[in-house]
């Protein structure tokens, strides 16, 4: 179930880009010159300082939504730095598992220092205003859901292809011309591939000033991830899953989970656009569903809510007791109605 866009909705500046209004944030960015010695050092205390100085000047070009001209160093290239900083002591997410990624070693995601994707191409699956949505499935997750219906992908980090930045960038071009509206970043789940991702960015030239980027994620993200990823990525398409940390623990392997999840929504919110999305799961209303529904209504009024009913036992559902089947009708109905008391989707 997904709410009609106007144009003056959660939307709207999404919409402006596609449209030619304004450039992109990751154009933003690109215009906003950093200090190039600190890059060659490498020091990440003093790449930190230097991002929040360019971040605030960052804003204030954002503000004022006009095309810039490309720096060099920019503020992208440090970002870039930044996350190539953290890969050595890997914190991309919040499980903080501090593996040398950029020495060979790999963490609970079993992605080492060269990403691999599974497939990229125009989705028409996305929401609406997405679609067409040029999507890159990276390989590897954060998360162990029992449940995953993309096992294949998120539960075999080595599989698929080598992700060549230049060759990617090459190919979100080319998907231009096809109509494309969006590079959309997922998996399993982007979060280990950040520093690939913005290595594509980079790689993007001036006929993508004007092309939205997409983080398709769990958002378990580390804090300094998302520091990272403001000013990079116009959409944050968000999956709130659990309303309690024990469905998340039994489910998918993930301690600590409300916390993180609400606090990187609220940091979403505020750097970008959030679509956020709700995977209903069977026999779930009373311990996630309307936990989430009640959180939603009071802390992102407003915001772009797709309640979801796809859900399949897929991988080891089996292994749960209730996870095994498919949703009944009387459990969508109930979702629905939750969804109208919180003013979250249309009446239907």
């Amino acid at each position: 179930m997904t709410p009609t866009n106007t144009g003056e909705g959660p939307l709207s500046v999404y919409l402006s880009v596609l449209r030619g209004r304004r450039p992109a944030r990751h154009w933003v960015c690109r215009g906003i010159e950093v200090e190039g010695s600190l890059l060659e050092e490498g020091n990440e205390e003093a790449l930190w300082e230097e991002h929040r100085r360019a971040m605030a000047r960052f804003r204030d070009a954002w503000d004022r939504s006009e095309e810039p001209h490309p720096a060099s160093p920019s503020l992208l290239d440090l970002k870039l730095a930044l996350a190539e900083s953290i890969l050595g002591d890997c914190r991309f997410c919040e499980r903080r598992c501090g593996a040398d990624r950029a020495g060979g070693e790999t963490g609970f995601c079993g992605v080492g220092r060269e990403s691999r994707f599974a497939s990229q191409f125009l989705h028409m699956g996305e929401e609406p205003e997405l679609v067409p949505s040029h999507t890159i499935f990276f390989s590897g997750c954060t998360f162990a859901c029992a449940y995953c219906q993309n096992w294949d992908i998120a539960m075999h980090p080595g599989s698929g292809a080598r992700a060549d930045p230049r060759l990617l960038a090459q190919v979100l071009e080319e998907g231009l011309q096809h109509g494309s509206r969006n590079a959309n970043f997922v998996g399993g789940n982007p979060d280990p591939h950040l520093h690939t991702i913005l290595a594509i960015v980079r790689g993007l030239g001036a006929a993508a000033s004007h092309l939205p980027l997409v983080w398709n994620s769990n958002m378990f993200t580390s804090q300094e991830a998302m520091l990272i990823l403001e000013g990079v990525m116009d959409i944050w398409l968000a999956d709130f899953r659990y309303g309690n940390d024990q469905c998340a623990r039994r489910l998918s392997e993930v301690d600590g989970y409300l916390e993180v999840v609400t606090r990187n929504l609220l940091l979403a919110a505020g750097s970008g656009e959030v679509m956020l999305r709700h995977l209903v799961l069977p026999g779930h209303r009373d311990c996630c569903t309307e936990p989430i529904m009640r959180w939603v209504s009071e802390n992102l009024p407003g915001v772009y809510y797709n309640l979801m009913f796809q859900y399949r036992p897929e991988y080891r559902a089996s292994l749960h007791p209730g996870m095994d089947r498919r949703l009944t009708t009387e459990e969508r109905r109930e979702a629905l109605e939750l969804a109208r008391r919180y003013r979250l989707v249309p009446a239907v």
